[in-house]
C-alpha cells in the first residue's frame, strides 16, 4: 500500500476516535460530571494518538507539512459531518456545503504545487 494511503487510511481512523473524544460526551452533558467525561475522552483519545502520530510520520515523508494538515482538515470534515448528523442528531444545515467547498479551495492551493520526493 502506498504511503499517502497509509497515510489517509490512518488519519481517517484517528479521526473517528478524535471526533468521538472530543465530542460524544455531549450527549450526556447533563448526565456525566466533566470529571468522567473528561477521563473517558482521554481514554479514547489515546487510540487517536497511536493512529494519528505514525500517520503523520509516514505521510510527512511524502507530503510537505502544510498539506499534511491540510488533508487532516478535510478527513476531519468528513468525519465529523456525518457524526453530527447520525450520532448526535444535528440538523443538516448548508453551512456544511459551504465549509466542504472552502476546504476544497485549501486543498488546491495546499497541492498545487508539487510535492517533495
Amino acid at each position: 500500500m502506498p504511503n499517502i494511503a497509509k497515510t489517509i487510511l490512518l488519519l481517517a481512523c484517528s479521526n473517528v476516535f478524535m471526533t468521538f473524544a472530543w465530542y460524544a460526551h455531549l450527549k450526556k452533558v447533563h448526565e456525566w460530571p466533566w470529571l468522567t467525561a473528561a477521563l473517558v475522552s482521554w481514554g479514547v483519545a489515546l487510540f487517536e494518538y497511536l493512529l494519528q502520530v505514525p500517520a503523520n510520520r509516514i505521510g510527512y515523508g511524502v507530503l510537505t507539512l502544510p498539506q499534511l494538515k491540510i488533508m487532516q482538515e478535510v478527513i476531519t470534515l468528513a468525519i465529523f459531518v456525518p457524526f453530527s448528523l447520525f450520532y448526535m442528531r444535528q440538523p443538516v444545515r448548508l453551512d456544511y456545503l459551504w465549509a466542504a467547498l472552502c476546504m476544497l479551495g485549501a486543498v488546491y492551493f495546499m497541492f498545487r504545487t508539487p510535492t517533495p520526493g
